[in-house]
């Protein structure tokens, strides 16, 4: 591989701003598990609405590229790196799995750095960390593909891993959003029953029911903890997943699990804020545990998810609402914060094939 090399790549300048779309730099060579990926395919997940919008606080890496979700081709691999060869098709994601972890990228612009991490997806390349890939079949959708990088993995990774959720377990999901969807996927492959999904927004609802939910509730339309209690005859859902990081519904949601049940908080709430727990209840063995990333292996959980996808078991292009190439990426997150239902992929790779609308 020839350097330098210069690319496009959507760039977080200041909070509540649009991104902005220049072209940036790498000099090059690849340090030590450092590997050079084409990147074809990115997902916009909710944590980048969070970080342009500062919810978690202010931001110390200004500027930035953004994105840990995605789907391309190895380009070039730095010393030590033996997971992956030039050519390969690989998904990238935030979760470490093996292979080294290699210094952040540098990249330059005109007036100076541009700052990155270990991963990331909103750039048409990407200087990525060894253990943040890891490799395809050749001939794998990488459109559907790119989605394993976080809503696929954290969403069915709670409901097998850390939930361990069986044939018959009520289950209620709070948020319906990627990876919201991704639970209520993975709560139905193992039979759980009933299956409850909690969202404001009518579209996620919809998509929810399509992917095996057997009870969906609006909590501007009802009162969502009597309505769980009469669904599970007065107990409360056996495990409550929150795919969202509102304080309140997170308290509302763990009123919603029984006693003793599981509560496992996915989505992360603004920096400072407080939830309000009955010890008591923790008492008689109602548990909270904080999810990460669904408890994910990627070596292991990537391709037997894609697997499932190649079984027709896991449904991955229903999840897309819209396929936009990098010059709209703004509408897509746009798109996303409003409200759409699932995700919005990026497409990164020019091949002449229209352009999808938000």
């Amino acid at each position: 591989m020839k350097y330098p090399i210069t690319f496009r790549g959507a760039i977080l300048e200041a909070q509540n701003q649009p991104l902005a779309l220049e072209e940036v730099s790498f000099a090059g060579p690849l340090e030590a598990g450092q590997v050079l990926v084409r990147i074809h395919y990115s997902g916009i997940c909710g944590k980048q609405v969070e970080e342009i919008e500062g919810t978690m606080g202010g931001d110390p890496y200004l500027p930035h590229f953004l994105g840990h979700e995605g789907s391309g081709i190895v380009v070039d691999v730095g010393p030590g790196v033996r997971k992956v060869s030039a050519g390969d098709p690989v998904v990238l994601h935030w979760v470490k799995g093996t292979g080294m972890d290699a210094p952040p990228p540098s990249y330059w612009r005109r007036g100076g750095r541009v700052n990155a991490g270990w991963v990331t997806t909103f750039n048409e390349y990407g200087v990525i960390s060894e253990n943040r890939l890891t490799p395809l079949p050749p001939g794998t959708d990488l459109e559907a593909a790119c989605l394993l990088g976080c809503a696929v993995t954290t969403g069915l990774g709670v409901v097998f891993h850390e939930g361990r959720i069986r044939p018959g377990d009520s289950v209620a999901i709070f948020g319906c959003g990627g990876v919201g969807v991704c639970a209520v996927q993975g709560a139905a492959m193992v039979g759980a029953h009933p299956l409850i999904a909690v969202d404001r927004k009518v579209e996620s609802l919809a998509l929810a029911r399509t992917f095996g939910a057997t009870h969906t509730l609006d909590p501007a339309e009802v009162d969502v903890l009597a309505e769980i209690r009469g669904i599970t005859g007065g107990r409360g859902a056996e495990s409550v997943i929150v795919a969202t990081g509102d304080p309140q519904v997170i308290e509302n949601a763990i009123q919603a699990s029984a006693v003793p049940g599981s509560v496992f908080l996915v989505g992360v709430p603004p920096a400072g804020t407080k939830i309000r727990v009955d010890p008591l209840e923790i008492h008689r063995r109602r548990t909270l545990l904080g999810s990460y990333g669904g408890g994910t292996i990627p070596d292991r959980d990537i391709p037997r998810y894609l697997g499932l996808y190649r079984e027709g078991r896991l449904r991955l292009k229903e999840m897309i609402f819209a396929t936009v190439p990098l010059e709209k990426i703004n509408e897509g997150i746009a798109a996303l914060h409003s409200g759409r239902a699932g995700r919005c992929v990026v497409k990164m790779v020019e091949d002449g094939s229209s352009a999808g609308r938000v």
